[in-house]
């Protein structure tokens, strides 16, 4: 361990750090349980960068802080220097508002804690390139928990150095106001890919392969703004089969015969389709693969469970047969 800066107070940061995670247990879980903890993490920061040299590189930052980890397990913290600033992520809890992401550096001279970021979820911090002017810029990703189909709760946001603080230069909360729920995310160089949930017409929480979407963002050369510049989708399949279902029953709904004779090209399983039939809240059942070729879909009628099989030829989907479900 190193040996404590000159300058610290009669007990040991760690030491002290040591007692509160001890006490903590008693704590009432809300942020404000954290703030003696953020205060001496913010402090053994802001002395390590006034000292300089040694002192203030992110290697000798991270084993201090490192050690603080150790003294409670909970605690997780990566620093990141980027330009003339340091930046903390902060992990301390899966209580809400407990995890910060802590921005240090030069206030009239002095090393200080300059903002800090909260958000929901699990804070990581990755570097970026400079922007406009040659201001210190980072990346800031949120995760939540995971869903059962390994989705989570996900925010990025890329965050530019302006005067003495920071801002928010560019969101997902902009490109997904309704939120984003990711499988997986990179940030790499000058550019973020995220593959997310898709809704969409017939998509049902909880079932495993609907469409996905995977959007590529990269910073703009002129103005460092981040774009979508591709897209792609995964399991394309489900979407189209959806159109093709609510297309279904619409056409059953308004008795449009023209529209159900090129849904349904058999006439003896139009024959059979009553007008009541409507959709039921329940996965798809594919018959395996990638790019499957029958799918079993529900329904009801006369509040009587139905299947219909739809199959695909070429890149259409039609309804091949349908039939009440024996229970």
């Amino acid at each position: 361990m190193h040996e404590r800066l000159a300058g610290a107070g009669p007990a040991d940061r760690l030491d002290q750090f040591r007692e509160l995670a001890r006490s903590h247990s008693s704590a009432d879980g809300s942020p404000d349980a954290y703030r003696e903890m953020y205060a001496l993490l913010d402090e053994e920061i802001v002395e390590s960068l006034g000292a300089g040299g040694l002192y203030a590189s992110p290697a000798f930052l991270q084993d201090r802080l490192d050690a603080f980890g150790e003294a409670w397990g909970a605690t997780t913290v990566d620093v990141l220097r980027v330009g003339r600033l340091v930046v903390g992520a902060f992990q301390m809890s899966d209580v809400p508002g407990a995890n910060t992401v802590r921005v240090y550096g030069k206030l009239a001279g002095e090393a200080a804690l300059l903002t800090t970021l909260s958000r929901e979820g699990r804070p990581t911090v990755y570097p970026w390139a400079p922007g406009p002017g040659g201001a210190a810029q980072f990346v800031t990703a949120w995760e939540g928990p995971a869903t059962g189909q390994a989705f989570r709760p996900l925010r990025l946001d890329l965050i530019r150095q302006q005067g003495d603080g920071v801002r928010v230069v560019w969101s997902t909360t902009d490109v997904f106001p309704d939120g984003l729920m990711a499988r997986a995310y990179a940030v790499r160089g000058d550019e973020i890919r995220v593959r997310y949930e898709l809704h969409y017409p017939g998509w049902t929480p909880g079932c495993e392969g609907q469409t996905e979407s995977e959007d590529l963002f990269r910073a703009s050369p002129e103005t460092g703004a981040l774009v979508r510049k591709s897209g792609r989708q995964l399991n394309g399949w489900h979407r189209e089969l959806r159109a093709t279902v609510a297309e279904l029953f619409a056409a059953l709904a308004s008795k449009d015969e023209a529209s159900l004779a090129r849904l349904v090209p058999d006439a003896q399983v139009r024959r059979r389709l009553p007008s009541t039939l409507r959709p039921e809240t329940a996965c798809d059942a594919a018959d395996g693969g990638a790019e499957p070729r029958t799918v079993s879909v529900a329904a009801t009628a006369e509040h009587a469970p139905w299947a219909l099989t739809f199959q695909r030829g070429g890149a259409r989907w039609r309804l091949a047969a349908a039939a009440p479900v024996l229970e």
